[in-house]
């Protein structure tokens, strides 16, 4: 396959060429591919020649050499001739070529296609390729592509395909998806279109400008882009008719389809039957026809006159009337539900005074507890008011409240207004004002219906569309504008404003229901739903509810954001008033019918979405689209080229000349898990920020740790830091700042509360930037979907462990669908902008400054990335944005702190680059992080470290959920025996115990969090010992140890010490100053990473071997004492020295000294040395039997000596070899001996005449054969005392050894060592012997301690300890070992 960016002069044909080929091609050579072309009009063949590239005589000759061959058809009868005739392609393709079939002809051809390639063995590959231009504003015009088939046919044709379009969707198995989706896309567009007329016509029927209508509709719920893009041409009479015959013909091969598979597509069917009906109208010749002409004759409506009527801008006049509005003192409001709440305390927010009213006495409680005044009934609360608002379900409430019994009429004074805003019908409203009139009150009707939404409700951003006297507009403007974000007045009096509205419900319903039948349909065609949904967001099929719905349906989620039954009501106003009209609306009383089954089936308090559901039990199709699960490697295999060049230069330029101070807002501390050499702040005061920013540093974090706080108060955190960064950069000259809200890059914390918290202190931003990239914990985004690595997968972030949090949880993957979530619709996806990694690998920094600068004052821009070149080339880019004046929020992962700053990553940190022993004190691993990788992280630690760590597990039960007794004794359970641990030297890990317990409510749940996280805050408190190193396993939990627990204000980030797992070292004022401090997050890793992290800072239960012990006594020219111990005195002495002098040391144990003490005897040194603090091993010494040494080989010992001296010398080889091969795999170091000393050691005697020196050349063989680690050596050394005339030792025989030995990596050893004067054992030790075996002095001392009687018998022992202690002591000093542990 050929590389996505360079084309590498690869070949690429076109048979038959069209607009959309030419700028195919014209991309395709950008990117260093070759083109050839065969086309008969000569126009395109002129324009195709400007390209340079080559012309063709026939299909034949272009598919020559080509990796790809283009081949455009539209119809099927055109495939033999093109593909399989004399001349046709496929003669002269190559094997393993792609042929991309560019058709609109019916699945059924193209599948019929491949069979008849598969059944004539042609060695080719075939894809269909559905190409058009992308309708929406991130495409604006440009190339997307939609293609299909088989795995290998798409990994091969990908490359091409990509680099031919802005945006590629590929649905892997048989070919047709293209073809498939453009019929779905084709069923929207016709059912849009007929709606659209429908829409203007009942509006203009009474007697609403169309053109009115459509300023205000195209920017509201009920727009498409079949609406915005095609009323403006019918209004101005510049559509023809004869489209009508071709879409007729589109649609009825759909429905032809559609009956085929069973199928009903009752929208589609009433749409095509109106355009039959348009088309019968049309037929003729005569040129002059226009379309509105045809639909007028069809409907009946004279839409010109209506059209030609007076023109105005509704927003103008709106402006006009509430400029010169009167005051308002008190407001009655009757209507408290979802939207009527929000509304009234939106005007008590805006200072006005309100009375309220709901038949619900809740609602009444809660408003009052929001500051407004109650009332018992309508006409209690409409007294003395000035405007009264009426925000009730129907008519019929409308009527009761006003009329009925202590209805609102009878108490309203003279002169008051009133403002219906619940949607009606225009009828009812005409007479309401009619009947109001007749009062005698002078009461003032103003119609006043609203669209937004609950969350606009409460903002005061509502869209009201306004009508009624100018007088009553007047008296009510004041309360209209605190209501709205757009105000329209429309003229022609009461019924007017919801003349208006009902058509934009006509058109939303409507809207709705084809989105479910498209879906359903496309689900039936078996295409991947949520892909389709993404071609049709960009296409001309969308609609605002569309995008704003679907995502509903393909998440099978009908939480009623905007219940089915208001639809129900809706479009039953559309159906009366045309009936009334006499306007026959084919395609809405059909909507309306769909939305009656669902109700009729129970689905009307259900989200208006739910009537997918029709479909859906009909058929038995399933719209709702998970997102599959995808091959890490294949995808990331599939995406452009990276942006060539490295930004990181660039980026520490643009720095340089950018003043702002990067100030990352971290919600726990593991937003630190990609820096090195920063520092963060667990307090914010004015007085640290403004020292902070003297420095004028590129960034620093403050812990916030909101994560871990209720939403109000996250919320209130935020807005006092930003306060006091705002107080302090004024007090510091030449300061700017951006901030960043680091949260979690599984999309879990306070989003939008924390952004909106920030904007309300430092003010409206550019954008809102959303980048949850994160590569060392495995997150990707890619086609705006955020993605959780789990081994060699892309899980979709909504399906994964983290998406289910009990205060966080989520269920949108899309980036643009979670926040719409999230803001609960307040921000739409539609109207979420993203930055692509097409953009980024393509366009480069420049094009992402030129997106971020081109962006509306605030937008959200999501970010794509999938490396960090990505992540780079984006934080350049938006520096160059500020360099221009524009500001951003982020709400970010750690990667992009990394890219914004410039950060150069640097190798893991380990305990010996801090200069940190670690054969000192224990270190604290505390893990209060629940989610289930965690728990996978555990089991592996205890699997892979359970032999060196102490475990307390504490009772999540007990901590939460129990008395405040049990919790006392639970905590202080685990404080003590952690205190104990670390205090004997022990590795410690408190752990929560695993079984998640959560609360009824998200805040429930967040407060059993603090329970349990304020728990291990107070365990840590306890611990009066001072860890070697302190390990947080979770966000909450590393917060709050760091500053509760461990009181630090601020501290150095050092590094990381495993990719992702930050390591800060904690400041002078906290509890332990410079103790290393790992933030290991919950969701960060595979199973072992923790395991992995620990390792390397654990004290292991060796702290080291002997074979180490040796060669770093090599390395630094001293010598170990192996000290021979025979009880538990004797060992304890020597590792008291030890400790005393810092000093490495070998216990020893003789044969005859495990006779006697046994396996009790060898087990009490193992735990001698696993106790010390410094490096002491084990050594089993002049084992002469194989017997004795194979059972010590599992004793527990780090090292044997072979002693076959007193055996031939190759029967010794063979002895040694023998227990060298069982030790090795053991890790167990292996010391023989070669010659024989004379003299007696515990009862052994050698005789003179049975000694002899080492031989050199046989020390040579014996070393290559044996494979051993360490040699004893006779260099005249004799074991127990020597004679009167003192030592006689060969030192250049022990040179030689030494050559040889160090050539080999083999250390030596010197038995014999009791009594040799201190000259020659310095002698010894710089001829390279590493290993003194140390006896006869140290039993001397304790058998002469035992000749001062003593009281006691412990006594006894403790002046044995101390004689032997004292010679230990003095030989580590001789050996020059003291010091080196």
């Amino acid at each position: 396959m050929v590389s996505q960016r360079h084309g590498g002069g690869a070949v690429v044909g076109f048979v038959g060429l069209d607009e959309l080929s030419l700028e195919m091609a014209a991309a395709l050579v950008r990117s260093g591919y070759k083109v050839q072309a065969f086309e008969i009009e000569g126009a395109l063949v002129d324009e195709f020649s400007n390209l340079a590239e080559v012309k063709c005589a026939s299909p034949h000759e272009v598919g020559k050499d080509v990796v790809a061959l283009v081949i455009l058809i539209s119809h099927v009868d055109q495939i033999n001739d093109v593909i399989f005739g004399q001349q046709g392609a496929l003669k002269g393709l190559q094997k393993g070529a792609v042929i991309i079939l560019r058709s609109t002809i019916l699945p059924s051809h193209i599948q019929t296609l491949e069979k008849r390639l598969r059944e004539d063995g042609v060695p080719t590959y075939l894809v269909d390729a559905h190409v058009s231009r992308g309708m929406s504003e991130v495409l604006d015009g440009r190339i997307m592509i939609s293609s299909s088939g088989t795995s290998e046919a798409i990994a091969r044709a990908r490359p091409i395909l990509s680099v031919m379009c802005e945006k590629l969707y590929t649905f892997e198995g048989e070919v047709g998806a293209g073809s498939k989706i453009k019929m779905v896309n084709e069923l929207l567009e016709g059912i849009h279109l007929v709606a659209s007329v429908e829409a203007i016509s009942l509006g203009s029927q009474a007697a609403t400008n169309p053109w009115m209508v459509y300023d205000i509709i195209s920017n509201a719920a009920g727009n498409s882009w079949v609406f915005k893009n095609h009323i403006p041409q019918l209004l101005r009479g510049d559509a023809k008719p004869h489209s009508l015959n071709i879409l007729v013909q589109k649609l009825g091969v759909i429905l032809d389809t559609a009956k085929s598979l069973t199928f009903p597509l009752p929208l589609l069917a009433a749409a095509h039957q109106q355009l039959i009906a348009g088309s019968t109208y049309s037929a003729g010749d005569d040129d002059n026809v226009t379309l509105l002409q045809v639909w007028e004759k069809v409907l009946r409506v004279n839409i010109q006159e209506a059209a030609s009527a007076e023109s105005y801008s509704p927003e103008q006049l709106a402006f006009q009337i509430t400029s010169k509005s009167a005051a308002v003192k008190r407001i009655g409001f009757i209507g408290l539900g979802a939207m009527g709440f929000g509304m009234a305390t939106h005007l008590l927010k805006s200072n006005f005074c309100v009375i309220g009213y709901d038949v619900y006495k809740p609602t009444l409680t809660r408003f009052a507890n929001a500051g407004g005044l109650i009332g018992n009934t309508p006409a209690e609360i409409s007294k003395d008011v000035d405007v009264l608002v009426l925000m009730v379900t129907n008519e019929a409430q409308a009527e009761s409240v006003l009329f009925g019994h202590h209805g609102a009429v009878s108490a309203l004074p003279s002169g008051s207004s009133i403002i219906l805003s619940s949607t009606v019908s225009p009828g009812f409203v005409i007479q309401l004002d009619r009947r109001l009139q007749n009062e005698g009150k002078d009461l003032k009707l103003v119609d006043a219906p609203v669209s937004g939404g609950v969350k606009r409700a409460s903002d005061g951003t509502l869209t009201i569309m306004a009508s009624g006297a100018e007088e009553a507009l007047m008296h009510a403007g004041s309360v209209l504008s605190a209501l709205s974000e757009r105000l329209y007045v429309i003229k022609g009096g009461c019924g007017a404003g919801s003349v208006v509205k009902m058509v934009n419900q006509l058109l939303a319903g409507v809207h709705i229901a084809s989105a479910a039948e498209a879906m359903a349909f496309g689900a039936r065609l078996g295409l991947n739903t949520r892909m389709l949904f993404n071609f049709i967001a960009h296409s001309g099929g969308t609609s605002w509810m569309f995008e704003n719905r679907v995502p509903h349906m393909l998440d099978n989620d009908y939480t009623p954001y905007s219940a089915l039954d208001i639809f129900v009501k809706d479009l039953g106003i559309v159906s009366h008033e045309c009936s009334s009209r006499k306007v026959p609306l084919h395609v809405s009383t059909v909507a309306h019918q769909l939305f009656m089954a669902g109700s009729a089936a129970g689905w009307g308090r259900q989200d208006d979405a739910g009537v997918v559901k029709y479909y859906e039990t009909l058929t038995g199709v399933r719209v709702e689209g998970k997102l599959p699960i995808l091959k890490k490697e294949t995808v990331l295999k599939c995406l452009p080229a990276e942006w060539p060049v490295d930004p990181i230069d660039d980026i520490h330029r643009l720095n340089q000349s950018n003043s702002k101070v990067l100030v990352v807002l971290d919600d726990d501390p593991t937003g630190t898990q990609t820096v090195h050499d920063i520092e963060v702040l667990t307090e914010w005061s004015v007085e640290s920020l403004v020292e902070k920013f003297k420095k004028k540093p590129t960034c620093f974090f403050i812990l916030t740790n909101s994560r871990s706080l209720s939403s109000e108060k996250a919320s209130a955190l935020i807005k006092d830091i930003c306060r006091n960064l705002s107080n302090a950069a004024k007090s510091v000259e030449d300061v700017d700042y951006t901030v960043v809200l680091r949260g979690d890059s599984t999309l879990r914390g306070h989003f939008p509360e924390e952004a909106d918290a920030a904007v309300s202190i430092l003010g409206e931003m550019d954008a809102w930037i959303i980048c949850p990239f994160f590569l060392q914990g495995g997150r990707y985004t890619i086609e705006d979907v955020h993605y959780v690595a789990d081994s060699d997968r892309l899980v979709p972030a909504g399906d994964t462990e983290f998406a289910k949090d009990a205060a966080f949880g989520f269920k949108s993957s899309n980036l643009r669908e979670w926040v719409e979530e999230k803001t609960k619709g307040r921000i739409t996806a539609n109207g979420v902008t993203s930055v692509s990694i097409q953009l980024l690998r393509k366009g480069g920094p420049n094009a992402v400054c030129e997106l971020l600068c081109g962006l509306q004052k605030g937008s959200t821009c999501i970010v794509n990335a999938a490396s960090e070149r990505d992540m780079a080339v984006f934080a350049a880019g938006m520096i160059q944005a500020e360099l221009k004046g524009k500001s951003f929020l982020c709400r970010t992962a750690a990667s992009f702190v990394s890219a914004r700053i410039g950060i150069i990553p640097k190798a893991p940190i380990l305990p010996k680059d801090l200069g940190i022993n670690k054969y000192k004190k224990g270190g604290l691993i505390v893990v209060g992080s629940y989610v289930p990788k965690t728990t996978k992280q555990v089991e592996e630690l205890k699997i892979q470290c359970g032999d060196i760590l102490r475990t307390i597990e504490v009772s999540v039960d007990k901590l939460a959920m129990k008395s405040l007794e049990q919790r006392e004794e639970e905590i202080s359970r685990a404080a003590e025996m952690a205190d104990f641990f670390l205090g004997t030297c022990k590795d410690t890990l408190i752990m929560t115990s695993r079984e998640l317990i959560t609360g009824k409510s998200p805040s429930e749940s967040l407060e059993i969090n603090f329970k349990v996280s304020s728990a291990l805050v107070e365990i840590v408190r306890r611990i009066s010992i001072r860890p070697r190193y302190i390990i947080a396993k979770g966000g909450i939990t590393s917060s709050d140890l760091a500053t509760k627990a461990l009181e630090a204000k601020c501290a150095k980030i050092v590094g990381q010490a495993l990719a992702g797992v930050p390591l800060w070292l904690l400041g002078p004022e906290s509890r332990h100053p410079e103790v290393p401090y790992i933030v290991f997050p919950g969701n960060v890793g595979d199973s072992k990473a923790l395991a992995e992290v620990v390792k390397p800072w654990a004290r292991p239960s060796r702290l080291s071997s002997t074979k180490e012990l040796l060669l770093n006594a090599e390395k630094g020219g001293y010598a170990i004492g192996a000290f021979n111990v025979y009880n538990m005195e004797g060992a304890e002495a020597v590792v008291a020295a030890a400790e005393e002098e810092n000093s490495p040391a070998i216990l020893q144990i003789h044969p005859s000294a495990l006779k006697q003490g046994g396996i009790p005897l060898v087990a009490a040194c193992v735990s001698a040395a696993e106790q010390a603090n410094v490096p002491i091993t084990v050594h089993f010494d002049h084992g002469a039997l194989k017997q004795e040494l194979v059972e010590a080989l599992d004793l527990g010992f780090d090292s044997v000596m072979v002693d076959g001296s007193h055996l031939p010398f190759k029967d010794n080889i063979s002895y040694t070899k023998c227990i060298s091969d069982l030790a090795h795999p053991k890790n167990i170091m292996v010391e023989a001996e070669l010659g024989r000393l004379s003299g007696t050691e515990d009862d052994l005697t050698v005789e003179d005449y049975e000694a002899r020196l080492t031989d050199v050349s046989q020390a040579e063989e014996f070393i290559d054969e044996t494979g051993i680690d360490a040699l004893a050596v006779c260099i005249g050394n004799v074991h127990g005392k020597y004679p009167a005339s003192g030592p006689k030792l060969r030192l250049d025989l022990l040179k030689d050894l030494h050559d040889l030995s160090s050539k080999k990596g083999v250390v030596l050893v010197l038995h014999g060592a009791s009594g040799l004067p201190k000259e020659l054992v310095k002698a010894c030790i710089e001829r390279g012997v590493r290993k003194f075996n140390v006896n006869t002095e140290v039993r001397k001392a304790y058998m002469d301690s035992l000749s001062s009687p003593k009281k006691d018998l412990v006594h006894v022992i403790a002046s044995a300890k101390e004689a032997m202690k004292a010679v230990v002591a003095e030989k580590m000093h001789l050996f020059g070992s003291a010091g080196k542990a």
